[in-house]
């Protein structure tokens, strides 16, 4: 699954990575947790030309659904069924995004308590995470655009961790991933495979984590205590 996750990329990178413009300024975020605003790279809404960049409540809310409750449920979405569940499968079709990430939070169960890790890329550079969004209005009119994080198999990084881990993009599926045009559900569903594990670090990190409230540098710092255990 993904539940947690860090952007503290300067936003030029970003900017530069996913060929949009971003106008506001950034503040690094160390603890993104669910019901929270991300940022995401979509897809141009008025005219379907380019890619914006928006954000995007966390979790996402069905555009039929009677009430915002139901976002807390579908903060992630497995891609091995994303195009069964209704309430994925006209996103998937129709409304996909890319969530800029740097870093990933996963708990390791051990007996009866849980192990946060973190894992990102080797040489920690920024990526994009396979997303799904959709539009949400409520009886006063007021609008919510929010989004969900497709997962799928965890790779040998991810596996002694958990079983599951976030769609994680390659660079040159971008493009495909975020045509507006519908695309055949086989070929989009190509690429949410697991990513290679060769090019990820992963290493156990404070329990601070685990409560949102907690944010700062210190939280990707790698446990002394565990440091000849990094893969």
């Amino acid at each position: 699954m993904c539940g947690r996750f860090t952007l503290k990329t300067p936003k030029e990178d970003i900017a530069r990575q996913f060929g949009v413009e971003i106008e506001e300024g950034l503040a690094p975020r160390y603890n993104i947790a669910p019901t929270q605003t991300v940022a995401a790279i979509r897809a141009r809404a008025q005219d379907g030309e380019g890619r914006e960049f928006v954000h995007l409540k966390w979790g996402l809310i069905p555009s039929w659904a009677k009430d915002s409750s139901m976002g807390a449920r579908l903060i992630n979405a497995r891609s091995e069924t994303v195009t069964e569940k209704p309430s994925f499968r006209e996103a998937f079709r129709r409304r996909r995004a890319i969530i800029p990430a740097d870093g990933i939070y996963e708990w390791q169960r051990a007996g009866s308590s849980k192990q946060p890790y973190f894992i990102r890329m080797r040489d920690e550079r920024l990526f994009g995470l396979a997303g799904l969004w959709d539009r949400w209005r409520n009886e006063e009119g007021e609008v919510i655009e929010s989004c969900s994080i497709l997962t799928t198999e965890a790779n040998e990084i991810f596996s002694p961790v958990h079983e599951r881990m976030p769609v994680v993009l390659q660079p040159e599926s971008y493009g495909e991933w975020l045509d507006d045009d519908e695309r055949g559900v086989e070929a989009l569903k190509e690429l949410l495979r697991p990513y290679p594990s060769s090019e990820m670090i992963a290493y156990p990190v404070s329990a601070r984590v685990n409560s949102p409230q907690h944010q700062g540098a210190e939280l990707i710092e790698q446990l002394a205590a565990h440091s000849a255990s990094a893969r």
